[in-house]
């Protein structure tokens, strides 16, 4: 073409989460029946909405005024709804004007990285999840900043590592935490929190959160919503009901935006992810209206519990089973619904592998790991041998070796053997 047409962030747009099915399509054309355990959709693995969430989402389908459209910054009842809840934890208090609706958090996630002046640098932790990792570098055109989050203290960030390279990278303008954590289910205490605020505090950067798994939290964590601890610092949080009523599909999230007046620029760059939105009119309706509706029905609390005892169980089911294998290490979810199985140093190579009786599978995974991450190189042949789908560690911008399942399989007797054929395999794989 006579000119480049390519934005210099386009090669930092991955998404392992999903590009691996491409892979599993191929081993599936073959005949092996795949497991999903590579993204977090309750509802592809079994969960059913409770039959009163349905009936008010029912209800909103008969009325008319559903189909129209919302206001920019999404319905207005239903921001005030949500601007109450922020204010009744305490903390930061907004007004309705300070709720923004996306059509979820991916579209929230694009525009709030896109529209950063490109050397306005976020960190964010590693692991991290892809969309932000991805979003973030692809804005600058760079590999995304990361601060590290230590398996050997449950997954929580290194602070001395964060605080450093704030210190020393004065082109970080912005900080990403995720609370409950994907992938690994780490639920950070309030006092980590607030030492990750003074740190924004002192060197005058902006916060974001994402809290889309802020009410599946399952071991009575001390944690805290961002609008607790985050004082004055400017800042936003990121939610939505795709993992929580759970309705992914109806692809509807919020920011609640902090302190926006502290800061000239930050007020700016928040009046500028509107103008975004007015550009596309509002997000979808329908969801918007259902929140006030569901989430202040009294049934709502006990249908939260349900759901935080049964990860809960899950994840305790989980850890039993991995914390026995030899040569990996698992730290157990205490929010979210992922578990992060960690790979010990120096127990991968690049010669391991897992017996394939399909030769037209064999070869077809012999052919992809040939210059792949030794976790990608496991993922590979426990797609082939098993059908089992999950997803790298190296994929969520971290250079451990290790992968994500998820803890979402409804059917008890299929989720357990599931992760026993997996633990069987990581044995199989390292002896070979």
């Amino acid at each position: 073409m006579r000119r480049n047409i390519l934005h210099d962030g386009s090669g930092q747009l991955t998404y392992e989460i999903r590009e691996i099915v491409a892979f599993a399509n191929q081993i599936q054309e073959l005949g092996v029946p795949i497991t999903w355990e590579n993204i977090g959709d309750p509802i592809k693995k079994g969960e059913k909405l409770p039959q009163w969430i349905k009936d008010i989402i029912i209800d909103l389908v008969e009325d008319d005024s559903s189909y129209s459209y919302s206001t920019t910054q999404g319905n207005p009842e239903t921001r005030q709804f949500l601007a109450d809840i922020v204010n009744q934890r305490g903390g930061c208090q907004i007004s309705s004007d300070e709720i923004i609706f996306f059509n979820g958090l991916g579209d929230a996630v694009g525009k709030i990285f896109g529209y950063l002046k490109r050397e306005a640098r976020v960190i964010g932790p590693s692991p991290a999840y892809s969309t932000h990792s991805s979003a973030e570098a692809a804005h600058s055109g760079y590999k995304h900043l990361t601060y590290k989050l230590d398996p050997d203290n449950n997954w929580m960030p290194d602070i001395e590592d964060l605080r450093n390279k704030v210190k020393y990278n004065d082109s970080i303008a912005g900080m990403l935490i995720i609370n409950p954590d994907n992938p690994t289910g780490a639920v950070y205490p309030k006092e980590i929190l607030k030492e990750m605020v003074d740190i924004a505090r002192e060197h005058r950067l902006f916060m974001i959160c994402d809290e889309i798994y802020a009410n599946i939290i399952y071991n009575g964590s001390d944690t805290a919503s961002l609008s607790e601890v985050i004082g004055d610092v400017p800042g936003m949080a990121l939610r939505g009901i795709s993992k929580e009523y759970p309705w992914p599909g109806a692809r509807c999230g919020w920011i609640e935006v902090f302190n926006q007046d502290k800061y000239p620029a930050f007020k700016t760059y928040i009046k500028t992810l509107i103008n975004a939105k007015m550009l596309e009119v509002s997000s979808t309706n329908l969801p918007q209206l259902s929140i006030p509706r569901v989430m202040g029905d009294p049934r709502y609390k006990k249908h939260l519990e349900r759901r935080k005892e049964m990860f809960s169980q899950r994840a305790e089911e989980a850890y039993q089973i991995f914390s026995k294998v030899d040569g990996v290490q698992v730290i157990k979810p205490q929010g979210a619904f992922y578990m992060t199985v960690l790979f010990d140093e120096d127990v991968l190579n690049d010669q391991q592998f897992l017996q394939i009786d399909n030769s037209r599978i064999r070869e077809l995974v012999e052919k992809n790991v040939l210059d792949v991450t030794l976790d990608k190189r496991f993922v590979y042949y426990l797609l082939g041998a098993t059908g089992i789908c999950v997803v790298p560690l190296s994929g969520f911008a971290s250079n451990k070796n290790g992968f994500r399942l998820t803890l979402l399989e409804n059917e008890d007797k299929t989720r357990t053997e599931t992760w026993n054929i997996i633990a069987g395999n990581i044995e199989r794989y390292l002896s070979s």
